[in-house]
């Protein structure tokens, strides 16, 4: 046989593979896709979350698996009794809490008075203040019934500067502002 023969039958050969490699591999890719189109891509998931906003179910099931402070709430209506709950003071936020407590006079001379109302008087722990460029307190004072709500702080031997007042609540938040001293 001659041997142009021989080569032309191994290049005819050599694409015929190499066709049918390229062959195989789109017949693989369209079958792969089609499995993954009609077989398992219209699952729908649900989910669940509590009041914080934390998940606490994903799953097929619409109606599946619900939390158990939900389930507590809906055994206590169904069955008509009282669970004790946890008393919970209510939950007030920064701009909320500002709006109860009055400051005056500021800029400060003297005496700087505190008062606030009932509303949040339940929830403050302690007022402190300190100078802003020190790291030592200058006034502490825990929340008690004989303050009656208001407090006066004499700060004619403070330093003129800013002073920063700080509210501590009783769930352990701390609400701050400054204050001027003249």
């Amino acid at each position: 046989m001659p041997k142009s023969l021989k080569n032309s039958k191994n290049k005819s050969r050599n694409l015929f593979q190499r066709k049918n490699r390229i062959m195989k591999r789109k017949i693989l890719s369209i079958s792969s896709l089609l499995i993954g189109f009609l077989g398992f891509s219209q699952t729908e998931v649900y989910f669940k979350y509590d009041e914080a906003g934390n998940q606490r179910y994903r799953g097929t099931n619409a109606s599946g698996k619900k939390s158990p402070d939900i389930q507590l709430v809906e055994q206590s209506k169904t069955q008509e009794t009282t669970i004790a709950a946890v008393k919970q003071d209510p939950v007030i936020d920064e701009k909320s809490f500002w709006k109860q407590i009055r400051l005056y006079p500021v800029p400060v001379n003297d005496v700087l008075t505190i008062d606030w109302t009932e509303e949040v008087d339940g929830l403050i722990e302690s007022v402190s203040l300190y100078q802003h460029s020190t790291v030592h307190w200058k006034f502490q004072q825990q929340n008690l019934p004989d303050l009656n709500r208001k407090l006066k702080i004499n700060m004619t031997g403070y330093d003129w500067g800013i002073y920063v007042l700080h509210f501590t609540l009783k769930d352990g938040r701390v609400f701050s502002r400054n204050i001027t001293k003249r």
